[in-house]
């Protein structure tokens, strides 16, 4: 009875003598954007897609007619209804009147010609067709008008604070209230570059729709020219003049640059790989997966160990800086139940020369609930004539 007790005491006092490690929490530090140079457009910005950092920002926020990237916004909501499975690539999309009479650039469809989804999603991104943007448009919401209004919502969801959409496809002969910025470009483009099939298509120099009949040129030049590029989005018109959303890869860093109000085609895609080169040559991506981080003692619960994961985590930083950046987990020796799943336990913490640059949450990975009274006497009691035993 006297050992019995004396280790009763013991667990209450450790008990009231425990306190919790107080978590730091996880906090995307981006860099301050920088302008080391002036592109010859109306706006720019570059984004790190995997962070959304903001590498460069030219007049960033200025809303300006987009032209054909207004596509973009098309597209996202055409991959969202197959990624929700309200549409497949393999179903036929018919023709109306209306999106045949679109003009501009076009696959020439006829009303009532039937097309896949998959088909006319290819000629969109490649070709930037009007026709198969404004027939999938009313394919998916039943009329051009209520898909508008489903692309102005997304922008709002997506906090694009300089734009609102008046059509499918950037022709703005009669828009009057049609525009964007090179910030909500961005930030559409890092959305709908998460979907692969786009990337397979915006990738892709030529191809064809029609069984072979048609062909497909890419209006995205860099997609031929630049090395590592992966698309995404051309547009021109007499008022937007030249635009582009490009993206491209190299190493593990994935960048989206933008360009809104260029003079000329050629100078258009001579600033885009500009901006693209001094983000590839100026920074790098650190990242780390989620993972497990390993076991920890818990006090006063059902179990005595805790099993702890780590987020994932991603930071650009500059590339002088990346053999500098050095890794510090912070853990409590010990956990006090009751413990949530998914509850923040520690961090790791990432820094250069003494200064942090981020932090990545460690959480429990599952619950651990608080022992009861009787459940703890239980426990003693099997200790005890386990050790006279």
């Amino acid at each position: 009875m006297k050992r019995l007790v004396a280790l009763f005491l013991f667990f209450v006092l450790i008990s009231s003598s425990f306190s919790m490690v107080i978590p730091i929490s996880a906090e995307e530090v981006d860099p301050e954007a920088k302008n080391p140079f002036e592109v010859n457009a109306c706006s720019a910005i570059l984004m790190e897609y995997e962070t959304g950092a903001i590498l460069f920002e030219q007049n960033a926020d200025e809303q300006l007619p987009p032209a054909s990237i207004t596509k973009i916004m098309t597209l996202l909501l055409v991959m969202e209804a197959l990624e929700e499975g309200r549409i497949t690539t393999d179903e036929s999309v018919t023709t109306s009147a209306r999106a045949a009479a679109m003009g501009g650039s076009q696959i020439f469809l006829k009303e009532g010609e039937q097309m896949s989804v998959r088909d006319m999603l290819k000629s969109v991104v490649i070709a930037s067709a009007n026709d198969a943007a404004a027939a999938l448009a009313e394919h998916i919401c039943g009329s051009l008008e209520a898909f508008v209004e489903k692309m102005n919502e997304k922008a709002v969801a997506l906090g694009m604070q300089n734009t609102h959409f008046e059509n499918t496809n950037g022709l703005d002969d009669t828009t009057v209230s049609h525009y964007t910025s090179a910030r909500d470009v961005a930030i559409m483009s890092r959305a709908l570059v998460a979907y692969p099939l786009i990337l397979e298509f915006s990738g892709t120099w030529m191809d064809s729709v029609r069984d072979g009949a048609f062909g497909l040129t890419n209006t995205n030049r860099l997609v031929r020219f630049y090395p590592g590029a992966t698309g995404l989005k051309t547009g021109s018109t007499s008022k937007a003049k030249f635009c582009i959303s490009a993206t491209a890869k190299r190493d593990d860093m994935h960048l989206i640059a933008v360009v809104m109000g260029s003079p000329t085609r050629d100078i258009r895609n001579e600033e885009a790989k500009h901006l693209l080169d001094y983000g590839f040559a100026n920074y790098a991506l650190i990242s780390a997966e989620e993972g497990d981080v390993g076991e920890l003692p818990v006090l006063g619960g059902v179990q005595d160990l805790c099993r702890v994961r780590k987020n994932a985590f991603s930071l650009v930083v500059p590339k002088g800086e990346r053999a500098a950046v050095e890794e510090k987990t912070n853990l409590p020796p010990v956990l006090k139940a009751p413990i949530e799943k998914g509850e923040v336990v520690g961090s790791v913490v990432y820094t250069v020369n003494g200064k942090t640059i981020g932090v990545c949450d460690i959480y429990a990975s599952e619950a651990v609930t608080k022992i009861s009274f009787g459940e703890l006497i239980l426990r003693l009691v099997r200790q005890c004539f386990c050790v006279g035993i």
